[in-house]
């Protein structure tokens, strides 16, 4: 029999460690929190956090992608439609493991492992919206540097030269307040365009 890489192996073999974490891991989405010991919550925590984040695209893919792993589809829905929406603004750290002490007879550490379902604190969400927020602003200037650019090649084919010197320093404007390759691309076009027109004025 293989060894397994990843400390002691749980059950008698592999596909019974695999259906044991499996179980493990329907059980803490049905019930958001489980009592077990530390050793398979901590083999069972990557399990659990993979199959949310299968959960939060959503897709047909995904949900079939979980079902291969949980065969309970009343589960899986509730992961899909439950637990998925709640945790969507998080990047990782689904669950929390708590000790609890070692139980009675065998002395085995006993953990509590329970899924993370509080909402992001007032700190936490700040970050996310000034995130989204310089996201929307790269955005939109990118698309200024790129209008600015369409600006002066329709200025360059109406022979208006000082409009499409207006045009390429907006342009340029924009791509240094943005300082993407694309909005600098679309600068040195406006640039040319303003040149030829300049060059066909002459």
């Amino acid at each position: 029999m293989p060894t397994p890489t990843k400390g002691p192996r749980l059950g008698g073999g592999p596909a019974h460690e695999r259906l044991l974490l499996a179980n493990l891991a329907a059980q803490l989405f049905t019930h958001k929190s489980i009592t077990t010991t530390q050793t398979r919550a901590k083999r069972m925590q990557p399990l659990a956090e993979r199959m949310i984040t299968f959960a939060k695209r959503g897709d047909l893919a995904s949900r079939r992608r979980v079902l291969q792993t949980i065969t309970d589809k009343g589960v899986v829905h509730t992961l899909f439609t439950e637990i998925a929406p709640v945790v969507a603004e998080r990047k990782g750290g689904y669950t929390r493991i708590t000790k609890i002490g070692n139980r009675k007879g065998d002395n085995a550490a006993m953990v509590v492992i329970e899924l993370v379902l509080e909402p992001l604190t007032a700190g936490q969400a700040t970050v996310r919206e000034a995130e989204a927020a310089t996201a929307r602003a790269s955005r939109d200037n990118q698309s200024a540097a790129e209008a600015a650019a369409e600006k002066a090649e329709d200025a360059k084919a109406a022979g208006d030269a000082e409009a499409a010197v207006d045009a390429a320093a907006e342009a340029e404007a924009a791509a240094e307040a943005e300082g993407t390759a694309d909005a600098k691309a679309a600068a040195e076009v406006a640039e040319e365009a303003a040149g030829d027109a300049v060059d066909g004025k002459k």
